[in-house]
């Protein structure tokens, strides 16, 4: 079982906590931009063991009838049909997405605003789409010379030309499907006209990472900027946090970069900017809810060594520039890690070598225990490592035969002699599959299937790169992959 190294209930607590202070602290209205992810943040859970994916939702659950939610996208992203990687969907539908998934959770979902819009036909279809659903639309406008040139920005010709988003409550969250969405721009634009009415109104910011109170490099936050290494977000000292209050706290290039201009904004919009550095913008209260910084540690080195293997595999399919693995690598340095400190590329090495070379798998159980599989005949080594995995896991004798040959022949013929394939070895799926059918009848294979489950969160790295099929199966049973950047041949070719 894996230690937990941080209080969720305190989380939810304290961060529900701050945000009724930052409410109050303005007079009973405030604009929160929300960034990170709201739902399946599972980064967090990674790296903060004990954290809960949906931890953000539960907590905006505890102040749901104080809040309402607004969501920005760009109308370009709209018009490009830019494509969220997480998820594979475009960010026009994520807005969809989020917009369920919040009333799901009975949040009010009270706008979309679309930023940047000059036309984009794109866009204007989505709006209608929305408007069709009951979602009310509001558009904003690109300003030009945003954000250096205040004096355009808060003005008639800048924020006043956006819409004006009517809300309702003390609380309004600004989200979006993705970065550079426009989210603070809609907050900023808001006090504009909530000032311009005669209403008092505030903003403040709500990033998880890096955390504010944590050193610079401490794992957890160089694993923040492993996570984001393609964005080119660096951690870095808050300079105006040391110069108003000579304590040293931990923000990211861009806001630090931004403070001077939101501070100008400020300034022109009130009359004086009420924070005196990034770090007093935000509300994160993580930090103060580590309940074992060395399990925390851990965690997050493990998550920067799993972001260094998939970026060396991304640049190897091409997906990838290989700059962000090196910039990774760096990281690893600052942290003293290598391969060594991930003990599944190790087991799986040696296994390989033992093989003739050929592919091996290793996944290392929540005990630590660390089991292999190797290309056979019949399986190829992702399944041979799963099937050994559950008959550890239900105690079962290694040389156990979980599956019959009469089950995994057919299925063999059918994939050469009738799909065309030329791999008769079965794959992460066909092995599950197969396994299902055989704990119908056999004690032992209905054992190791009830131990599946348990396979969450496990570690495993592959000696070549899996097929997406095998990546799929092992994504969807919570299993944390790597591989070493390589295929199994030198096919120009590699099929799926």
């Amino acid at each position: 079982m894996k230690r937990i190294g941080f209080d969720n209930d305190l989380y939810i607590q304290k961060q529900s906590e701050e945000i009724a202070k930052r409410i109050a602290m303005f007079g009973g209205k405030l604009y929160l931009e929300f960034g990170g992810k709201l739902f399946d943040d599972f980064h967090a859970s990674r790296v903060l063991p004990g954290f809960a994916p949906d931890s953000k939702i539960k907590m905006l659950k505890s102040l749901s009838r104080d809040a309402e939610v607004v969501i920005s996208i760009k109308a370009d992203d709209i018009e490009k049909n830019k494509i969220r990687g997480d998820y594979g969907i475009t960010y026009d539908a994520d807005v969809l997405r989020l917009i369920d998934a919040f009333r799901e959770e009975g949040l009010f979902v009270s706008s979309v605003v679309i930023t940047q819009f000059c036309g984009q036909a794109g866009a204007e279809i989505f709006s209608r789409r929305l408007e069709r659903g009951g979602v009310r639309v509001y558009y904003h406008y690109s300003i030009e010379g945003y954000p250096s040139n205040v004096s355009a920005i808060v003005s008639e010709e800048g924020f006043g030309k956006n819409d004006y988003i009517e809300t309702t409550r003390p609380l309004v969250i600004v989200t979006a499907p993705g970065p550079g969405s426009g989210k603070m721009a809609t907050c900023l634009s808001q006090l504009y006209h909530e000032h311009k009415r005669g209403v008092s109104a505030g903003y403040a910011k709500f990033e998880t990472f890096p955390i504010w109170n944590l050193p610079l490099k401490h794992p957890v936050n160089l694993a923040y900027e492993a996570a984001t290494a393609d964005l080119d977000d660096v951690n870095m000292i808050d300079p105006y946090h040391l110069d108003a209050y000579g304590a040293t706290t931990v923000n990211y290039n861009r806001d630090v970069e931004v403070f001077p201009v939101l501070s100008a904004i400020f300034e022109q919009i009130s009359g004086e900017c009420p924070y005196k550095s990034p770090t007093d913008m935000g509300v994160n209260m993580a930090g103060f809810c580590i309940s074992d910084d060395e399990v925390c540690r851990k965690a997050s080195a493990d998550e920067i060594l799993y972001r260094y293997y998939a970026a060396l595999t991304a640049a190897r399919r091409e997906e990838k520039h290989p700059e962000e693995a090196a910039k990774i690598e760096l990281l690893m340095k600052q942290a003293s890690l290598t391969s060594a400190d991930r003990p599944v590329i190790a087991a799986a090495l040696a296994r390989a070598e033992e093989n003739a070379g050929q592919p091996a798998m290793a996944i290392e159980l929540p005990d630590g225990r660390i089991v292999t599989g190797r290309t056979t005949t019949l399986l190829g080594a992702s399944a041979a490592a799963i099937l050994n995995a559950v008959k550890k896991l239900a105690g079962l004798d290694d040389e156990l035969h979980l599956i019959d040959p009469e089950v995994i022949e057919p299925i063999q013929t059918l994939k050469t002699g009738v799909l065309g394939n030329n791999n008769p070895r079965l794959h992460s799926d066909e092995i599950l599959i197969a396994l299902t059918i055989s704990a119908c009848h056999n004690e032992a294979a209905a054992r190791a299937l009830a131990c599946l489950k348990d396979l969450r969160g496990c570690e495993a790295h592959s000696t070549v790169i899996l097929s997406s099929v095998d990546e799929g199966i092992y994504r969807k049973l919570g299993i944390r992959l790597t591989c070493e950047p390589k295929y199994q041949t030198k096919r120009l070719f590699q099929k799926a």
